[in-house]
């Protein structure tokens, strides 16, 4: 990873806009989906460790917003916890820094009792990259719900065992 980038958990004010800015440019992400994403960081914002939101967040040396994780423990469960998002800024991607952004989520997740990290994604040829990036950071497939998000898209969750 050839930039040097500054990674903090916490969560500020100018984050809503700047994760609505990175997972609008990826290309993936449908605005509802978009609005999603900034709605759990305005939750943070809100509520704190009571959102059951967690973060890191990778800027770059220019103050801007290089990539970010949010994860949690999922509700119900023991051990249990899911990565919700991972997303890289475009001209920033294929360097190291979505690993990096997991490595510290599940570091983070492991001390507050993760046992399994779970990954949900879209089956459609558009998330192949995403799948691919999950299997190489030592995910695998545990499920797929067939026509899960809309017809012919399905929901592919993966699981690591922590």
């Amino acid at each position: 990873m050839g930039d040097n980038y500054a990674f903090r958990e916490s969560v500020d004010a100018r984050d809503p806009a700047s994760v609505g800015r990175i997972a609008g440019a990826a290309g993936n992400f449908r605005d509802d989906e978009i609005a999603v994403a900034v709605e759990l960081v305005r939750e943070r914002l809100r509520k704190g460790d009571e959102s059951g939101y967690h973060f890191w967040f990778a800027d770059a040396p220019d103050g801007t917003l290089a990539g970010y994780v949010c994860y949690g423990p999922t509700p119900c469960t023991l051990g249990s916890f899911d990565l919700y998002w991972i997303v890289v800024d475009n001209p920033r991607r294929g360097r190291g820094l979505g690993g990096a952004l997991m490595a510290r989520a599940e570091e983070a997740a492991r001390a507050m009792g993760c046992r399994r990290m779970y990954v949900e994604t879209s089956g459609t040829d558009r998330y192949q990259g995403a799948r691919r990036f999950y299997r190489g950071g030592g995910y695998s497939e545990a499920a797929v719900l067939a026509d899960f998000y809309a017809e012919g898209d399905d929901k592919v969750i993966f699981l690591k065992k922590l």
